[in-house]
């Protein structure tokens, strides 16, 4: 019992005057028991202006190593209040995860972890007076993290931006399921349609591309056939653009060798050592001077650091992002730090490191752990990363993946890419939600509806 109720009750005020007292406590409490001073009240203010993998590593991380101190606030600014899991989003192609489930939320989980968080874009920044600004409003630092992330890059090639359905949000899944169910309407009402109509070309032959591409086929020759009776599965073409000599060309040999001819199982078309030169409406037009006739064009084949970086005094380059030391300081700036898609991070040993989500997560560690060593006025560490391998799923009972050196591929390969990534979702509601769907798949067929706004 506390002090005041102990007051009141001596007083003789019985049950009324410790509702009473109770009432006061409540009001005069400042935070509740999980929450810490407000950013602005910390003497030493990092602020981290992103909130994909990267950035929300190192406020978590930050927020654990500062536990119990007083002297440390963090806050994250992003423009929206979640962050994407990418290696799940394919699935949302053939409703094997639901697109509500890919995103982690943010604002909870930081207010939770002692984080302060604001939805805001970013406008600009101010080094001299250690200022961001964001929605029209100022936000002060004594470290920036920059981890803006990145997005599609279409290297100046006309009709793609136009044409193309880029995997560049978290709406992207949804947009390819209802592209093709939009072709299966129309097929359905007009009888007769154009090849080019159920032609679908995925340019890029990386993991996403290769997960897309697999999505697809699900999709096309599994869920969709009980409702398309009249539609024969094998009209619908799925053809995979790849500029490289072989796809996954991050995997070792053996396994793009097993990919390969997982997808020639699947009807999935290869065409490698081609670029695109142009998309139209209806076509793709490749660097050889073929042709194919497609409606329907989804673009994986590249990425660069955010736009947002043109707004900020600091020096980036287009592609690479953010020019930033071994310990990921942005070149000439002590004070500020980048890290994610939207950094040329090197690793210790001066090579580039790649821009996947667990080069991401291990940079968001990296990065608190140098930042508190700053402001405790020791040496940071040179980054190292460490490349743990990569899981490619290729629909839900297949996979190829590469961990700590251990290649192995099928349905077991499926069945640890989905634990795996099951584990690494943020979100315990979406972790039992995506497990419990996953459950009642192997039951019933996932309902996949088109809902057109």
């Amino acid at each position: 019992m506390n002090r005041l109720l102990k007051v009141a009750l001596a007083a003789g005020g019985g049950a009324a005057a410790a509702e009473l007292a109770r009432r006061a406590l409540r009001s005069s409490r400042r935070y509740e028991p999980w929450e810490r001073a407000p950013y602005r009240d910390f003497p030493k203010r990092v602020l981290i202006v992103g909130g994909g993998f990267a950035g929300y590593k190192a406020a978590e991380t930050l927020c654990k190593l500062t536990r119990d101190r007083d002297d440390v606030g963090v806050m994250v600014v992003s423009r929206e209040n979640y962050f994407t899991f990418w290696p799940m989003l394919a699935s949302v192609i053939s409703s094997d995860v639901q697109t509500q489930n890919v995103a982690q939320p943010l604002r909870r989980a930081l207010i939770r972890l002692g984080a302060s968080f604001r939805r805001a874009e970013v406008d600009g920044a101010d080094p001299e007076k250690r200022i961001v600004t964001a929605g029209g409003r100022e936000f002060p630092y004594e470290h920036l993290v920059l981890a803006l992330g990145a997005e599609p890059a279409y290297f100046g090639i006309p009709g793609v931006e136009e044409h193309c359905i880029s995997i560049r949000g978290i709406d992207a899944g949804e947009r390819i399921c209802n592209r093709v169910i939009e072709r299966y309407e129309e097929t359905t009402l007009e009888g007769e349609v154009p090849e080019s109509r159920l032609t679908f070309v995925v340019i890029g032959g990386g993991a996403t591309g290769v997960e897309v591409a697999s999505e697809l086929h699900s999709l096309v020759h599994d869920l969709l056939v009980p409702d398309y009776p009249n539609i024969d599965p094998h009209r619908v073409h799925i053809i995979l653009v790849d500029a490289n000599k072989e796809i996954l060309k991050e995997l070792d040999p053996a396994l793009r060798r097993v990919a390969r001819k997982k997808l020639a199982d699947l009807h999935v078309e290869v065409l490698n050592n081609v670029r695109a030169r142009e998309v139209t409406a209806e076509k793709v037009i490749l660097n050889d001077g073929r042709e194919i006739a497609a409606e329907n064009v989804i673009w994986t084949a590249g990425a660069r650091a955010s736009v947002k970086l043109d707004d900020l005094p600091f020096p980036h380059d287009e592609r690479k992002g953010l020019e930033v030391d071994r310990f990921m300081r942005v070149v000439g700036h002590e004070n500020v730090w980048g890290i994610g898609d939207s950094a040329a991070t090197l690793d210790a040993s001066g090579k580039p490191v790649p821009p996947n989500a667990q080069a991401a997560v291990q940079e968001g560690e990296a990065v608190a752990k140098n930042v508190l060593a700053v402001i405790d006025g020791e040496e940071p560490e040179p980054f190292r990363y460490r490349p743990l391998g990569q899981l490619v799923e290729m629909g839900s009972e297949f996979a190829v993946n590469e961990v700590m050196g251990i290649k192995f591929s099928g349905f077991v390969a499926a069945l640890f890419w989905r634990a795996t990534y099951l584990y690494k979702l943020e979100s315990p509601n979406s972790r039992v939600r995506i497990a419990a769907d996953w459950l009642l798949d192997l039951f019933y067929d996932p309902p996949v509806t088109q809902i057109r706004r």
